[in-house]
């Protein structure tokens, strides 16, 4: 399954001028390669340039997966050569940093797994509501010798603390639902069948809301973000990782089981992971 760039990964529905309806549509397994960064990073452009958007929401059209982990069967050099964002940043960093700082509210309606870049995207945004049922959070790159490259180190401990943060990050364990709203990862875990409607009203009344008031508390708010060189800095140390020999040891373990197609390992990765010989 590598990496397309003929297709759209990422669908943009306006269902008002203030009212975005963002869909991660990459099946079978909704995992992130070059293209889909390039959407992301076209995204922002357009967030960050429309007067009348005042509320995003991020769902996904793929049964099960949020927004999965890297294209691994990507050419690394695809994404590496990626022309680095406004920020300075290479674009996955630069898309995030600017999301939490465009003057817009982002939802992530989670349903489904949230590995790695979905739990990113989830830390990224201004609220977050997951299924009770069908919900799995992951910051799993510990458990394969890797670092994560989309901020978690940043961003978790001020969310969760740092107690939790390192147990989430250094267990590479799956969490569901309940789990992450006790934590505090998301804003709430709801039953599955409310989960639409809540954030379809919730965006839809923040969305009748004045814009400039909208944009001035969130950039108040925002002064607690961590700065933008520690996501650069865990960035770096992500590609650093990923051609260590016990990474690609790793990750040829978990080829060998069915990683990176639909099943099983996918569907529990946390568990596979904690199965790996060292």
């Amino acid at each position: 399954m590598n990496a397309t760039t003929n297709s759209a990964q990422i669908r943009v529905a306006k269902r008002s001028p203030a009212y975005w309806r963002v869909t991660i549509d990459n099946p079978p397994l909704n995992v992130m390669g070059p293209p889909m960064v390039v959407q992301f990073h076209a995204l922002i452009d357009a967030l960050e340039a429309d007067e009348n958007v005042k509320v995003v929401v991020f769902d996904s059209a793929v049964d099960g997966y949020f927004l999965n982990h890297s294209d691994f069967e990507a050419r690394i050099e695809d994404l590496t050569s990626l022309p680095a964002g406004p920020t300075g940043l290479p674009q996955w960093p630069d898309f995030l940093v600017r999301l939490t700082r465009v003057p817009v509210v982002s939802i992530a309606l989670i349903r489904g797994r949230a590995t790695g870049n979905g739990s990113e995207l989830t830390l990224a945004c201004d609220m977050s509501f997951a299924s009770r049922e069908k919900a799995i959070i992951s910051q799993w790159e510990v458990g394969v010798g890797l670092v994560a490259g989309g901020g978690p180190m940043a961003r978790l401990p001020q969310l969760i603390g740092r107690n939790r943060a390192l147990e989430v990050l250094l267990s590479s364990e799956d969490i569901g639902g309940d789990q992450a709203e006790a934590y505090g990862y998301v804003n709430r875990a709801l039953p599955d069948a409310e989960l639409d409607a809540f954030v379809e009203a919730l965006a839809a009344r923040i969305a009748r809301f004045d814009k400039w008031a909208i944009a001035n508390t969130k950039r108040l708010v925002n002064t607690t973000l961590p700065p933008d060189v520690e996501l650069g800095a865990g960035w770096d140390a992500c590609l650093a990782s990923i051609a260590r020999p016990a990474a690609q040891r790793s990750f040829k373990a978990l080829f060998a089981l069915g990683f990176h197609k639909p099943g099983d390992v996918e569907d529990r990765l946390g568990y596979y992971i904690g199965q790996l010989e060292r």
